[in-house]
């Protein structure tokens, strides 16, 4: 059994309380984790929004969302009342001054309470509202704040919006969330680095030939192509989770765990990115725009029809990088990253290929050769696979082929874990900010991707269209087959 950690009893209010995040990811992981009663009755999730109702329309509202999006094995009826009792609903101009006095009057009624503040609104909402709840005297030490992503739109939107936030608030109580961090298995990643030597002997670029990290989805654009065709993949998804793994994967061991020494890590990483210049641009990026094409043998429309659009978009719905890490561990080993929409299946996986052996001792007809891969799957199935050659049984002669050992995390301990949110915001709770992005890491990252942006300004070119349910425009194969190299795709 997973040890669960009590936490604090504290007042939750989250901004955007009747959005999709709310309802699909924030309160289902306060149920769960409330369920196993990590939390107590004492403590108060308090939504506040412009839209006008009274709580008890709010807590129908949020029954219904619990009922849709927690799967039915764990809702249980009693747990779920309880539940309900501690939500509360306080209507309030996030940009302006109404219903602020109401909100402030509610928690005031508990002052000694842990605030977490989540900002599930627009990034242009951040300043405005974390600004008027110091100015309503709401922040205190106990008081928390929790950005989502993105950080801006661009290095200098990223810096005034930390600039405003860090003016009511210092970093210690600004947990910027990247849901990623969350995972089990990216957590894992420091246990399977630095816990056990034998792959950290390994973990360099006497051995890697190559680092890939994929972030596939099936869905497209849907209910977000407002917001989408404003930011695209590069800046979705790219500049926070990818760039996050890639800083797991390629960072020195840190001094502890102590947040700021792995934050330290993550951010060299970062600085060591070898820049692409917006003149290289077109050399080491694809992007390319989903058209309409079958996934799990159903018609999908495409990215132009999903949202309505007449004229053509220049918004990438997928991108594909060449990225290497300037550092005596890494010199030479090209980490090729990739992520798109309307993809044959919803997957998250990171391949670590080792380097060959120079010379092999096994005759032709053993067949069959292929490198050294460790994979590590992010979702659907969080777990590890490490892949090896081995002679295939039987009297038939010397045959190779690759065989794998598994571990799946929920099958191996027997047990269902907590979803990346339920455990980011207990963290928020114990003022934990190791798995949230520093203010030096968000605007690191995008000083290495704006260059890139503006290259794609520079010579306006239209994506490069794939048929959805493909791997992607074939220019993103040719990228990689360029240097030699084909990108992996699992048959699971």
């Amino acid at each position: 059994m997973a040890r669960i950690l009590p936490v604090a009893s504290f007042d939750c209010v989250v901004f955007g309380a009747t959005g999709d995040l709310t309802m699909r990811k924030l309160l289902p992981a306060l149920y769960h984790r409330f369920r196993d009663r990590q939390f107590p009755e004492t403590s108060r999730i308090i939504g506040a929004a412009r839209t006008a109702m009274d709580e008890e329309a709010y807590r129908r509202m949020a029954e219904d969302a619990l009922r849709l999006h927690v799967p039915a094995t764990s809702l249980d009826a009693a747990v779920l009342q309880d539940f309900l009792r501690l939500v509360h609903y306080r209507q309030v101009d996030g940009a302006g001054e109404e219903g602020w006095p109401a909100l402030i009057a509610l928690l005031e009624e508990r002052p000694e309470q842990v605030r977490p503040f989540y900002l599930a609104t627009s990034p242009d909402l951040y300043g405005p509202i974390c600004q008027r709840l110091a100015r309503h005297g709401a922040l205190g030490p106990l008081s928390r704040v929790v950005l989502e992503k993105p950080i801006g739109r661009d290095l200098a939107t990223a810096r005034e919006i930390n600039q405003a936030v860090g003016q009511v608030l210092p970093e210690a109580q600004i947990f910027r969330i990247d849901h990623y961090l969350g995972k089990e298995t990216v957590q894992n990643l420091l246990a399977l680095r630095f816990a056990n030597p034998i792959f950290e002997r390994l973990w360099h670029a006497d051995m890697i030939d190559h680092v890939q990290i994929t972030v596939a989805e099936e869905v497209g654009v849907g209910g977000r192509g407002g917001y989408y065709d404003r930011a695209g993949a590069l800046r979705d998804m790219v500049q926070n989770h990818i760039l996050q793994l890639l800083c797991l994967l390629a960072m020195e061991s840190p001094i502890s765990l102590d947040a700021d020494a792995v934050r330290d890590e993550k951010v060299k990483v970062l600085r060591a990115l070898r820049p692409i210049a917006p003149h290289e641009a077109h050399l080491f990026s694809v992007r390319g725009q989903y058209t309409a094409g079958a996934i799990a043998g159903q018609p999908v429309p495409g990215y132009r029809t999903d949202l309505g659009l007449e004229a053509p978009s220049l918004t990438e719905s997928f991108v594909a990088l060449k990225a290497q890490v300037n550092s005596w561990r890494w010199a030479g080993v090209p980490f090729y990253l990739r992520t798109g929409k309307r993809m044959p299946r919803k997957m998250s996986e990171i391949v670590l290929e080792f380097r060959t052996p120079p010379f092999s001792i096994f005759p032709r007809e053993a067949a069959g050769m292929q490198p050294n891969r460790l994979l590590i799957r992010l979702q659907p199935e969080e777990g590890m696979r490490l892949e090896m050659m081995t002679k295939e049984p039987g009297p038939g002669g010397l045959h190779l082929r690759p065989t794998g050992l598994d571990i799946s995390f929920e099958k191996t301990f027997g047990q269902r874990y907590p979803d990346a949110y339920e455990r980011l915001l207990m963290d928020v709770v114990r003022g934990n900010a190791t798995l949230f992005m520093r203010r030096d890491e968000v605007e690191t990252a995008w000083q290495w991707v704006e260059p890139i942006l503006q290259g794609w300004e520079d010579r306006p070119e239209a994506p490069r269209p794939y048929a959805a349910g493909s791997w992607g425009p074939s220019a993103a194969i040719a990228m990689i087959e360029r240097d030699g190299r084909t990108w992996y795709e699992s048959l699971e």
